[in-house]
């Protein structure tokens, strides 16, 4: 028997905002005017690829960063936000120009004090003087064990064998680097996208927007959580390139969690060669959306793909809400819901306890004041609601588990063997509709299984 539930919810005039991104292949393709390379340096004991290298092939490109905002911030972080800022003082470490970028995998170069900072900047001045250019021109990251120094002898035989002659302008010279870059990640990722910009003569000319990134673990919504490099050919300055960066991370990697820890070295770049021949995209202009677009979708796939390789996970789960009185409102339920245990474990479970997303969503709780600006909110509303809580009327909620309506304004009768067989897939989506209003979010995440403890409580021996 059901109690009486509400009979209608709130239809978006519009379509969701992840409907309507330009589609995404899982291949490396490199756009036009970068090259790429990865190689086992011997970092990593496990004799894997350990070093990748991208550069841009003719002199500097335009890049823009996020980085975690985590205290014990990693000496690459730290020295990246340097050199950005060096190359253009007004963007603060968010935006400037760089020659190249270097990752190091298998040694995070955390909590490592002044040394590990000394460290760091010898890897980017091997890193320059290989490519004839300065230090403050590099861009580092690293990724691995805190607390652990570089084997810097290691580090400069592989950046030797590497730049510049062992990079390549090829889609395999960036699988190369993708592969390089992981640590406990079980399948390489990438993504890329093409779109069409006008030239300086009108006519429509190709321009590719590509991502490779890692992270299956130490993974939770603030800033990028994780390791990713994203390219395009596009004519972009760097403040432009960070006004299209943010907000797709925003939108996509602060929606993102495996197991509720951030890392220390947390980075996303997005380096712009300009070789594509289109015309340069300004800011607030047709162009500069649909290229925004472009970066987003990339994005968006590239955080699925960690989210669905989260450690030891067996199951992607994908929240979308809709009905909400705004955005942000519902990135946030949607975020509370994937990130909560509860839901997690009875997700490994193929359980459909609808109890605990609704436990969850009834907790959530709004992005911090940076991240709310970063989406679109004014300064002013930002700082005012960050870090507040979402009102959700029980009455008008709606939930669905793999396509199966399990609440509706109360409690349902409904096919539990068909609902928990439905959730036996590779992917559960989990939709809410709060029936308040025409927001829409969504966020991504993993079940949490017995091989994640296992993994952790052994990953240093």
């Amino acid at each position: 028997m059901t109690i009486e539930t509400r009979a209608d919810s709130v239809t978006p005039q519009a379509p969701a905002p992840w409907t309507v991104l330009p589609p995404v292949e899982r291949r490396p393709t490199i756009p036009a005017g970068f090259a790429a390379g990865g190689i086992p340096a011997g970092i990593k004991t496990s004799g894997r690829a350990d070093l990748a290298v991208v550069v841009p092939t003719a002199g500097r490109a335009a890049a823009a960063a996020v980085f975690t905002p985590n205290a014990f911030a990693a000496a690459p972080v730290l020295l990246s936000r340097r050199h950005l800022a060096a190359s253009a003082p007004e963007g603060g470490g968010r935006y400037g120009w760089t020659a190249g970028v270097v990752s190091t995998s298998g040694c995070a170069n955390a909590a490592t004090g002044p040394a590990g900072e000394a460290d760091q900047a010898t890897v980017a001045a091997l890193m320059a003087t290989a490519l004839e250019r300065e230090p403050a021109d590099i861009l580092c990251l690293s990724t691995g064990l805190i607390g652990t120094r570089l084997p810097l002898d290691k580090v400069e035989a592989g950046i030797a064998r590497l730049a510049p002659t062992g990079l390549a302008a090829t889609d395999e010279g960036l699988r190369a680097a993708a592969e390089a870059l992981c640590t406990t990640d079980s399948v390489t990722k990438v993504a890329t996208t093409t779109i069409g910009l006008p030239s300086p003569g009108g006519e429509t000319v190709k321009v590719t927007v590509s991502g490779i990134a890692k992270g299956v673990g130490m993974i939770h919504p603030r800033m990028a959580t994780m390791l990713a490099i994203l390219l395009t050919d596009a004519a972009v300055d760097p403040a432009t390139l960070s006004a299209l960066l943010r907000p797709a991370s925003a939108r996509t990697w602060d929606q993102l969690t495996v197991d509720g820890d951030t890392s220390t070295n947390d980075t996303v770049f997005l380096l712009a060669s300009g070789a594509s021949g289109c015309a340069t995209v300004n800011p607030g202009t047709l162009e500069a959306d649909v290229l925004g677009r472009a970066v987003e979708a990339v994005a968006r796939d590239l955080a699925r793909q960690q989210a669905a390789d989260g450690e030891g996970a067996t199951t992607l789960m994908t929240c979308q809400v809709t009905g909400a009185p705004d955005d942000a409102d519902a990135r946030a339920v949607a975020r509370a819901v994937v990130a909560s245990s509860l839901v997690k474990a009875a997700v490994h479970g193929r359980d459909p306890n609808w109890g605990r997303v609704v436990g969850a969503a009834g907790n959530a709780q709004l992005a911090d004041e940076a991240v709310l600006e970063a989406a679109g909110l004014s300064r002013t509303e930002a700082g005012a609601r960050g870090g507040g809580r979402v009102t959700i009327d029980p009455a008008r909620l709606r939930v669905t588990l793999a396509g199966h309506v399990v609440y509706n304004g109360g409690p349902l009768t409904f096919d539990r063997p068909a609902t928990r067989s439905a959730m036996d897939a590779p992917e559960l989506v989990i939709g809410l509709d709060l029936g308040s209003g025409q927001g829409f979010g969504e966020a991504f995440g993993c079940d949490l299984t017995e091989k994640y403890v296992i993994e952790n409580s052994e990953y240093t021996t």
